[in-house]
Parts: structure tokens; sequence; C-alpha cells
């Protein structure tokens, strides 16, 4: 490499790597929910699993826990011995990969234009530009998160409420369990019980 083309790239890469950090935004989330329109009153509630799925491993706990905690903010209290379950609120989640998307490199460098002086009369002009990316790529996963929870009466077992909600995360940031159990269950449960048969989307 030409030693002034050099220097002006040490000179250029402080302030590069300076502004190079990228912000993102979170995906929004995507809600429908289905129910007779009929009053729900508050009572206490049992947090299942639906059938077929396993109560056991973290990831559900961290889906039944934000289920819990957006329907205490709603008034329905934990069931127990002394008080049996008025609902049972069923939950199920799914994660799925979309695919993969690559970052763009840490630092990215454009030099052209311009000309540097050799000293003398000398020196040489960049044409046209050049432009390229210093440091390795970073693959992340795309993964669709999705939420399902239905409400149904303990006596008669009949549902009186259900709901999904859905969103997109890419990389291991964005796709937290605890932190995606608690986006889909606050937006699954916002102004409940919600227009009934409309998807709405949730930011």
């Amino acid at each position: 490499m030409n030693q002034y083309l050099r220097l002006a790239l040490l000179a250029t890469l402080p302030a590069l790597a300076a502004g190079c950090t990228t912000t993102g935004a979170r995906t929004p989330v995507d809600v429908t929910r289905y129910h007779l329109g009929q009053p729900l009153e508050r009572t206490t509630v049992s947090v299942v699993p639906m059938s077929g799925m396993i109560d056991a491993t973290p990831e559900f706990r961290a889906y039944a826990d934000a289920v819990q905690a957006e329907l205490n903010k709603l008034g329905y209290v934990p069931a127990t011995s002394e008080r049996p379950a008025g609902y049972i609120a069923s939950v199920s989640f799914t994660r799925a990969s979309r695919g993969t998307v690559q970052d763009r490199p840490p630092v990215s460098v454009g030099l052209g234009g311009g000309s540097f002086g050799g000293g003398r009369g000398g020196g040489f002009g960049l044409g046209g530009g050049l432009s390229f990316g210093i440091g390795k790529r970073k693959t992340n996963e795309i993964l669709v998160s999705q939420l399902w929870v239905q409400l149904r009466r303990r006596a008669g077992e009949s549902v009186i409420w259900e709901g999904r909600a859905e969103t997109t995360g890419v990389g291991i940031k964005d796709n937290q369990p605890a932190a995606t159990a608690q986006r889909l269950a606050a937006a699954l449960f916002k102004d409940f019980p919600g227009e009934s048969g409309i998807t709405t989307t949730v930011k």
C-alpha cells in the first residue's frame, strides 16, 4: 500500500471506530385475540402447560411466569389449595428459525475524491473512490417466537378467551427467553380482553 494512502487510512480509523456502533430497534409484536364479548370476572387462575407441552423446562417457566405476572396486573390471583382456580390459563410457545443474516463489517472505510501531496510538486489523487470493510462479519439467526394462551373456566372447561402474540428477533441479544416471554405476554394482555378477531401491532 502506498505510504500516503496508509497514513490517510490510519488517521481516519479512530474517528470511524468511534462512530461505528449501531443501534437497532426491536421488532413489534403482532397480537390476535378471540373472545365471546362477555364480561370476565376477576378471580383465581392456574397457569398450566397446553396439551403436549412440558412444564419442567426453564423456558416454559419463563413464559408461564410472564403470563402469570400479566394476569396478576389484571386482578387474577394465583389459585391455591384453599382457593381453587376459577379459570385455567393454558400456555404454549414456539420458536422457529427463519434463516440467518450477516452484520456489516464493524468498520467501513471510504476514501476518494481527494489528493495527497508528496512534496516538491509530487502527489497523487484518488479518483472514483475506494470503500472497504474492516473486521469479520457476524452471522445472526432470525427467530420467530410465538406465545399462545387459552383462558377457560374451570367448571365446564369452555374456552372464553384466547390470544396469540408473535415477534421476530435477530441474534442472541434479541432472543433471550425471559425477555421475549415478557414482551409477548405484555403485548398479548395489553388492553385486555382486546378486540376479537383483529390483529394489532404493539411496538
